[in-house]
Protein backbone atom coordinates (compact mmCIF):
# COMPACT_ATOMS: atom_id res chain seq x y z
CA UNK A 1 0.00 0.00 0.00
CA UNK A 2 1.40 3.43 -0.91
CA UNK A 3 1.29 6.37 1.44
CA UNK A 4 -1.38 7.99 -0.76
CA UNK A 5 -3.44 4.87 -1.38
CA UNK A 6 -6.93 5.96 -2.53
CA UNK A 7 -8.46 3.82 0.20
CA UNK A 8 -6.89 6.11 2.78
CA UNK A 9 -7.89 9.44 1.23
CA UNK A 10 -10.74 11.58 2.56
CA UNK A 11 -13.17 13.39 0.29
CA UNK A 12 -11.59 16.74 1.13
CA UNK A 13 -8.01 15.56 0.52
CA UNK A 14 -5.95 16.84 -2.39
CA UNK A 15 -3.00 14.98 -3.88
CA UNK A 16 -0.49 16.71 -6.14
CA UNK A 17 1.27 13.90 -7.94
CA UNK A 18 4.12 13.36 -10.42
CA UNK A 19 6.01 16.45 -9.28
CA UNK A 20 9.63 17.35 -8.73
CA UNK A 21 9.25 18.39 -5.11
CA UNK A 22 11.73 20.99 -3.86
CA UNK A 23 12.41 20.20 -0.21
CA UNK A 24 14.54 22.35 2.06
CA UNK A 25 17.78 20.63 1.05
CA UNK A 26 16.86 18.30 -1.80
CA UNK A 27 14.65 17.71 -4.83
CA UNK A 28 12.72 14.45 -5.13
CA UNK A 29 10.15 12.99 -7.52
CA UNK A 30 6.90 12.31 -5.76
CA UNK A 31 3.50 13.50 -4.59
CA UNK A 32 2.14 15.62 -1.76
CA UNK A 33 -1.01 14.97 0.23
CA UNK A 34 -2.90 18.07 1.42
CA UNK A 35 -5.41 17.67 4.23
CA UNK A 36 -7.21 20.42 6.17
CA UNK A 37 -4.94 23.10 4.76
CA UNK A 38 -1.74 21.35 5.82
CA UNK A 39 0.81 19.09 4.20
CA UNK A 40 -0.20 15.70 5.55
CA UNK A 41 2.57 13.66 3.93
CA UNK A 42 5.09 13.42 1.11
CA UNK A 43 5.36 10.23 -0.94
CA UNK A 44 8.47 9.59 -3.08
CA UNK A 45 7.79 8.14 -6.49
CA UNK A 46 7.11 9.67 -9.89
CA UNK A 47 3.92 7.76 -10.73
CA UNK A 48 0.51 9.41 -10.82
CA UNK A 49 -1.69 8.48 -7.87
CA UNK A 50 -5.30 7.65 -8.84
CA UNK A 51 -7.54 10.67 -8.26
CA UNK A 52 -4.56 13.01 -7.93
CA UNK A 53 -3.81 16.20 -9.81
CA UNK A 54 -0.98 15.39 -12.23
CA UNK A 55 1.82 17.97 -12.03
CA UNK A 56 3.32 16.63 -15.25
CA UNK A 57 6.85 16.56 -13.88
CA UNK A 58 6.80 20.27 -13.01
CA UNK A 59 8.52 21.68 -9.94
CA UNK A 60 6.45 21.90 -6.76
CA UNK A 61 7.95 24.50 -4.44
CA UNK A 62 6.87 26.20 -1.20
CA UNK A 63 4.91 29.42 -1.61
CA UNK A 64 7.21 32.43 -1.91
CA UNK A 65 7.57 34.78 1.07
CA UNK A 66 8.05 38.48 0.20
CA UNK A 67 9.39 40.70 3.00
CA UNK A 68 9.71 44.10 1.31
CA UNK A 69 7.71 45.21 -1.70
CA UNK A 70 6.71 48.66 -2.93
CA UNK A 71 4.31 47.08 -5.42
CA UNK A 72 1.15 48.20 -3.64
CA UNK A 73 2.17 51.84 -4.07
CA UNK A 74 2.28 51.32 -7.83
CA UNK A 75 -1.34 50.17 -7.76
CA UNK A 76 -2.31 53.15 -5.60
CA UNK A 77 -0.79 55.60 -8.09
CA UNK A 78 -0.93 53.93 -11.52
CA UNK A 79 -0.06 57.26 -13.17
CA UNK A 80 1.38 60.52 -11.82
CA UNK A 81 -1.37 62.45 -10.10
CA UNK A 82 -3.80 59.51 -10.07
CA UNK A 83 -5.01 58.21 -6.69
CA UNK A 84 -6.63 54.79 -7.09
CA UNK A 85 -9.16 53.52 -4.51
CA UNK A 86 -7.28 51.76 -1.72
CA UNK A 87 -9.36 48.58 -1.62
CA UNK A 88 -9.24 48.14 -5.39
CA UNK A 89 -5.48 48.72 -5.39
CA UNK A 90 -4.90 46.21 -2.59
CA UNK A 91 -7.01 43.53 -4.27
CA UNK A 92 -5.18 44.00 -7.59
CA UNK A 93 -1.84 43.89 -5.77
CA UNK A 94 -2.87 40.66 -4.01
CA UNK A 95 -3.90 39.04 -7.29
CA UNK A 96 -0.65 40.03 -9.00
CA UNK A 97 1.46 38.52 -6.23
CA UNK A 98 -0.52 35.29 -6.30
CA UNK A 99 0.00 35.04 -10.06
CA UNK A 100 3.79 34.94 -9.63
CA UNK A 101 3.85 32.44 -6.76
CA UNK A 102 4.01 34.76 -3.76
CA UNK A 103 1.78 33.34 -1.03
CA UNK A 104 2.90 35.49 1.91
CA UNK A 105 3.62 39.22 1.68
CA UNK A 106 4.70 41.86 4.15
CA UNK A 107 3.15 44.99 2.65
CA UNK A 108 5.66 47.81 3.10
CA UNK A 109 3.93 51.05 4.14
CA UNK A 110 5.90 54.24 4.67
CA UNK A 111 5.51 55.98 8.03
CA UNK A 112 7.04 59.43 8.38
CA UNK A 113 6.16 62.34 6.09
CA UNK A 114 7.39 65.74 5.00
CA UNK A 115 4.85 68.46 5.80
CA UNK A 116 6.64 71.80 5.48
CA UNK A 117 8.31 71.41 2.05
CA UNK A 118 5.06 71.57 0.09
CA UNK A 119 6.54 70.83 -3.33
CA UNK A 120 7.72 67.37 -2.23
CA UNK A 121 5.48 64.37 -2.91
CA UNK A 122 5.82 62.91 0.57
CA UNK A 123 2.51 62.91 2.46
CA UNK A 124 0.94 60.65 5.09
CA UNK A 125 -0.97 57.55 3.97
CA UNK A 126 0.01 54.48 6.06
CA UNK A 127 -2.79 54.39 8.64
CA UNK A 128 -5.61 54.63 6.11
CA UNK A 129 -4.01 52.06 3.83
CA UNK A 130 -3.37 49.69 6.74
CA UNK A 131 -7.05 49.95 7.68
CA UNK A 132 -8.02 48.96 4.13
CA UNK A 133 -5.60 46.02 4.11
CA UNK A 134 -6.72 44.75 7.52
CA UNK A 135 -10.40 45.06 6.59
CA UNK A 136 -9.91 43.11 3.36
CA UNK A 137 -7.87 40.50 5.22
CA UNK A 138 -10.57 40.06 7.88
CA UNK A 139 -13.30 39.72 5.27
CA UNK A 140 -11.46 37.00 3.35
CA UNK A 141 -11.04 39.10 0.21
CA UNK A 142 -7.37 38.25 -0.29
CA UNK A 143 -5.97 35.20 -2.04
CA UNK A 144 -2.70 35.18 -0.08
CA UNK A 145 -1.43 35.99 3.44
CA UNK A 146 -0.79 39.67 4.18
CA UNK A 147 1.18 41.16 7.09
CA UNK A 148 2.13 44.78 7.77
CA UNK A 149 5.67 46.12 7.35
CA UNK A 150 6.23 49.71 8.45
CA UNK A 151 9.01 51.52 6.57
CA UNK A 152 10.13 54.02 9.19
CA UNK A 153 11.55 57.07 7.41
CA UNK A 154 14.15 58.49 9.77
CA UNK A 155 14.62 61.60 7.59
CA UNK A 156 11.05 62.88 7.98
CA UNK A 157 9.10 65.24 10.20
CA UNK A 158 6.26 63.07 11.52
CA UNK A 159 7.66 59.57 12.00
CA UNK A 160 6.92 58.94 15.66
CA UNK A 161 3.45 60.50 15.49
CA UNK A 162 2.55 58.23 12.59
CA UNK A 163 3.97 55.15 14.30
CA UNK A 164 1.92 55.92 17.41
CA UNK A 165 -1.22 55.37 15.32
CA UNK A 166 -0.37 51.64 15.24
CA UNK A 167 -0.83 49.19 18.07
CA UNK A 168 -0.95 45.47 18.95
CA UNK A 169 -4.21 44.89 17.07
CA UNK A 170 -2.50 45.79 13.80
CA UNK A 171 -0.10 42.84 14.02
CA UNK A 172 2.84 44.75 12.56
CA UNK A 173 5.48 42.11 11.81
CA UNK A 174 8.42 44.17 10.45
CA UNK A 175 9.67 47.70 11.07
CA UNK A 176 12.55 48.78 8.86
CA UNK A 177 14.70 51.73 9.87
CA UNK A 178 15.18 53.66 6.63
CA UNK A 179 17.48 56.68 6.44
CA UNK A 180 17.27 58.26 3.00
CA UNK A 181 19.20 61.42 3.88
CA UNK A 182 20.87 62.61 0.64
CA UNK A 183 24.59 61.93 0.33
CA UNK A 184 24.70 58.66 2.27
CA UNK A 185 23.67 55.00 2.09
CA UNK A 186 21.60 54.23 -1.04
CA UNK A 187 22.19 57.63 -2.57
CA UNK A 188 25.74 58.52 -1.66
CA UNK A 189 25.95 59.84 -5.20
CA UNK A 190 23.73 62.95 -5.30
CA UNK A 191 23.61 62.78 -9.09
CA UNK A 192 22.02 59.33 -8.85
CA UNK A 193 19.47 60.68 -6.37
CA UNK A 194 18.64 63.58 -8.69
CA UNK A 195 18.16 61.15 -11.58
CA UNK A 196 15.94 58.88 -9.47
CA UNK A 197 13.84 61.73 -8.06
CA UNK A 198 13.24 63.39 -11.41
CA UNK A 199 12.37 60.05 -13.00
CA UNK A 200 9.88 59.13 -10.26
CA UNK A 201 8.35 62.50 -9.38
CA UNK A 202 9.49 64.99 -12.04
CA UNK A 203 10.86 68.38 -11.17
CA UNK A 204 7.78 70.53 -11.59
CA UNK A 205 7.63 74.25 -11.88
CA UNK A 206 9.25 75.98 -8.94
CA UNK A 207 10.89 72.82 -7.59
CA UNK A 208 14.53 73.40 -6.62
CA UNK A 209 16.27 70.05 -6.10
CA UNK A 210 19.30 71.57 -4.37
CA UNK A 211 17.03 73.41 -1.95
CA UNK A 212 15.20 70.15 -1.30
CA UNK A 213 18.27 68.12 -0.39
CA UNK A 214 19.48 70.93 1.89
CA UNK A 215 16.09 70.86 3.58
CA UNK A 216 16.34 67.08 4.10
CA UNK A 217 19.81 67.43 5.62
CA UNK A 218 18.36 69.89 8.13
CA UNK A 219 15.49 67.50 8.90
CA UNK A 220 18.00 64.73 9.64
CA UNK A 221 19.93 67.01 11.98
CA UNK A 222 16.75 67.91 13.87
CA UNK A 223 15.10 64.51 14.09
CA UNK A 224 17.57 61.77 13.13
CA UNK A 225 18.62 60.45 16.53
CA UNK A 226 15.21 60.69 18.20
CA UNK A 227 13.50 59.09 15.20
CA UNK A 228 15.89 56.15 14.98
CA UNK A 229 15.79 55.41 18.70
CA UNK A 230 12.05 56.03 18.93
CA UNK A 231 11.18 53.87 15.93
CA UNK A 232 13.28 50.97 17.22
CA UNK A 233 11.69 51.24 20.66
CA UNK A 234 8.21 51.23 19.16
CA UNK A 235 9.07 48.23 17.00
CA UNK A 236 10.26 46.30 20.03
CA UNK A 237 7.06 47.20 21.89
CA UNK A 238 5.01 45.86 18.95
CA UNK A 239 7.02 42.65 18.90
CA UNK A 240 8.03 43.36 15.31
CA UNK A 241 11.20 42.17 13.62
CA UNK A 242 13.51 45.16 13.17
CA UNK A 243 15.28 45.53 9.82
CA UNK A 244 18.03 47.92 8.83
CA UNK A 245 18.07 49.51 5.39
CA UNK A 246 20.93 50.39 3.04
CA UNK A 247 23.73 49.86 5.57
CA UNK A 248 26.94 51.01 3.89
CA UNK A 249 29.72 50.82 6.48
CA UNK A 250 30.58 48.41 9.27
CA UNK A 251 29.74 51.24 11.67
CA UNK A 252 26.18 51.33 10.30
CA UNK A 253 25.83 47.60 10.92
CA UNK A 254 27.13 47.94 14.47
CA UNK A 255 24.36 50.48 15.16
CA UNK A 256 21.80 48.19 13.51
CA UNK A 257 22.91 45.28 15.66
CA UNK A 258 22.65 47.42 18.79
CA UNK A 259 19.07 48.30 17.83
CA UNK A 260 18.25 44.60 17.57
CA UNK A 261 18.01 44.31 13.79
CA UNK A 262 17.60 40.75 12.48
CA UNK A 263 17.43 41.50 8.77
CA UNK A 264 19.52 43.88 6.64
CA UNK A 265 17.58 45.19 3.67
CA UNK A 266 19.81 45.88 0.68
CA UNK A 267 23.25 46.61 2.19
CA UNK A 268 25.07 48.77 -0.33
CA UNK A 269 28.64 47.45 0.03
CA UNK A 270 30.54 44.22 0.52
CA UNK A 271 31.88 45.69 3.76
CA UNK A 272 28.40 46.11 5.20
CA UNK A 273 27.25 42.63 4.13
CA UNK A 274 30.36 41.08 5.69
CA UNK A 275 29.66 42.93 8.94
CA UNK A 276 26.05 41.71 8.88
CA UNK A 277 27.23 38.12 8.72
CA UNK A 278 29.54 38.72 11.69
CA UNK A 279 26.59 40.06 13.72
CA UNK A 280 24.24 37.23 12.71
CA UNK A 281 21.99 39.55 10.67
CA UNK A 282 20.35 38.01 7.59
CA UNK A 283 21.24 39.80 4.35
CA UNK A 284 18.43 40.56 1.91
CA UNK A 285 19.07 41.84 -1.60
CA UNK A 286 16.80 42.91 -4.41
CA UNK A 287 15.97 40.27 -7.01
CA UNK A 288 15.98 42.97 -9.75
CA UNK A 289 19.59 43.73 -8.82
CA UNK A 290 20.58 40.14 -9.68
CA UNK A 291 18.52 40.01 -12.86
CA UNK A 292 19.72 43.40 -14.15
CA UNK A 293 23.34 42.64 -13.35
CA UNK A 294 23.73 45.35 -10.74
CA UNK A 295 22.14 48.07 -8.62
CA UNK A 296 20.34 50.96 -10.32
CA UNK A 297 21.88 53.21 -7.64
CA UNK A 298 25.45 52.11 -8.32
CA UNK A 299 25.76 50.04 -5.15
CA UNK A 300 27.10 46.51 -4.67
CA UNK A 301 25.79 43.87 -7.05
CA UNK A 302 23.73 41.01 -5.62
CA UNK A 303 25.87 38.62 -7.68
CA UNK A 304 28.97 39.79 -5.81
CA UNK A 305 27.37 38.99 -2.47
CA UNK A 306 26.21 35.62 -3.78
CA UNK A 307 29.74 34.73 -4.86
CA UNK A 308 31.01 35.75 -1.43
CA UNK A 309 28.38 33.59 0.31
CA UNK A 310 26.80 36.65 1.93
CA UNK A 311 23.27 36.66 0.49
CA UNK A 312 20.47 34.96 2.44
CA UNK A 313 17.16 36.36 1.14
CA UNK A 314 15.82 37.88 -2.06
CA UNK A 315 13.09 40.51 -2.20
CA UNK A 316 11.21 41.50 -5.33
CA UNK A 317 11.31 45.15 -4.19
CA UNK A 318 9.49 46.86 -7.07
CA UNK A 319 8.96 43.92 -9.51
CA UNK A 320 6.98 40.95 -8.10
CA UNK A 321 7.84 38.55 -10.93
CA UNK A 322 11.54 39.00 -10.20
CA UNK A 323 11.37 36.99 -6.96
CA UNK A 324 10.92 33.58 -8.55
CA UNK A 325 13.12 34.53 -11.50
CA UNK A 326 16.06 35.37 -9.23
CA UNK A 327 15.70 32.19 -7.20
CA UNK A 328 15.60 30.11 -10.37
CA UNK A 329 18.62 31.88 -11.82
CA UNK A 330 20.58 31.30 -8.63
CA UNK A 331 19.53 27.64 -8.69
CA UNK A 332 20.49 27.21 -12.33
CA UNK A 333 23.84 28.97 -12.12
CA UNK A 334 24.76 27.41 -8.77
CA UNK A 335 23.54 23.93 -9.67
CA UNK A 336 21.46 23.70 -6.49
CA UNK A 337 17.70 24.10 -6.88
CA UNK A 338 16.97 23.73 -3.17
CA UNK A 339 19.46 26.48 -2.26
CA UNK A 340 17.98 28.90 -4.78
CA UNK A 341 14.41 28.30 -3.64
CA UNK A 342 15.37 28.67 0.05
CA UNK A 343 16.24 32.34 -0.53
CA UNK A 344 12.60 33.14 -1.30
CA UNK A 345 10.84 30.64 0.97
CA UNK A 346 12.48 29.18 4.07
CA UNK A 347 15.02 31.96 4.68
CA UNK A 348 12.55 34.89 4.73
CA UNK A 349 10.02 32.84 6.71
CA UNK A 350 12.63 31.89 9.32
CA UNK A 351 13.97 35.45 9.58
CA UNK A 352 10.52 36.72 10.52
CA UNK A 353 9.46 33.88 12.81
CA UNK A 354 6.97 32.25 10.43
CA UNK A 355 7.73 28.66 11.37
CA UNK A 356 4.50 27.29 9.87
CA UNK A 357 5.55 27.82 6.22
CA UNK A 358 8.54 28.24 3.91
CA UNK A 359 9.24 24.58 3.15
CA UNK A 360 7.45 21.45 2.03
CA UNK A 361 7.32 19.31 5.13
CA UNK A 362 4.62 17.34 6.93
CA UNK A 363 2.56 19.46 9.30
CA UNK A 364 3.27 22.83 7.67
CA UNK A 365 0.79 25.02 5.82
CA UNK A 366 0.07 23.81 2.32
CA UNK A 367 1.34 26.98 0.62
CA UNK A 368 2.58 25.51 -2.66
CA UNK A 369 3.45 26.62 -6.18
CA UNK A 370 3.64 24.58 -9.37
CA UNK A 371 6.37 25.91 -11.65
CA UNK A 372 7.30 24.93 -15.18
CA UNK A 373 10.97 25.67 -15.78
CA UNK A 374 11.19 24.81 -19.49
CA UNK A 375 10.99 28.40 -20.75
CA UNK A 376 13.10 31.55 -20.71
CA UNK A 377 11.30 32.62 -17.53
CA UNK A 378 9.64 30.35 -14.96
CA UNK A 379 5.92 29.84 -15.58
CA UNK A 380 3.62 29.54 -12.56
CA UNK A 381 0.96 26.94 -13.37
CA UNK A 382 -0.75 26.56 -10.02
CA UNK A 383 -0.82 28.21 -6.57
CA UNK A 384 -2.27 26.82 -3.32
CA UNK A 385 -2.62 28.80 -0.10
CA UNK A 386 -3.42 26.80 3.03
CA UNK A 387 -4.49 24.00 0.69
CA UNK A 388 -6.95 26.07 -1.35
CA UNK A 389 -6.12 26.68 -5.00
CA UNK A 390 -5.94 30.43 -5.68
CA UNK A 391 -4.19 30.49 -9.03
Amino acid sequence: MTLHDPARLGTADTVLSNARIVLKNDVIAGSVLIRAGRIASIDPGASVVPGAQDMGGDLLIPGLVELHTDNLERHLAPRPGVDWPRAAAAIAHDAELASVGITTVFDALRVGSITTFKRANYSKYARDLADAILSLKASGAFRISHFLHLRAEICSETLLEEMDEFGPADDVRIVSLMDHTPGQRQFRDIAKLRQYHEGKYGGGEGFDFDEYIQFLAEVKTRFGTSHEDGAAARARAMGAVIASHDDTEAAHVAVSAAQGCRVAEFPTTLEAATACRAHGISVMMGAPNLLRGGSHSGNVAASELLEAGLLDIFSSDYAPSSLLMAAMRMAREGGDMAAGIRTVTHAPAAATGLDDRGQIAAGLRADLVRVNSDHAAPVVRGVWVAGARVG
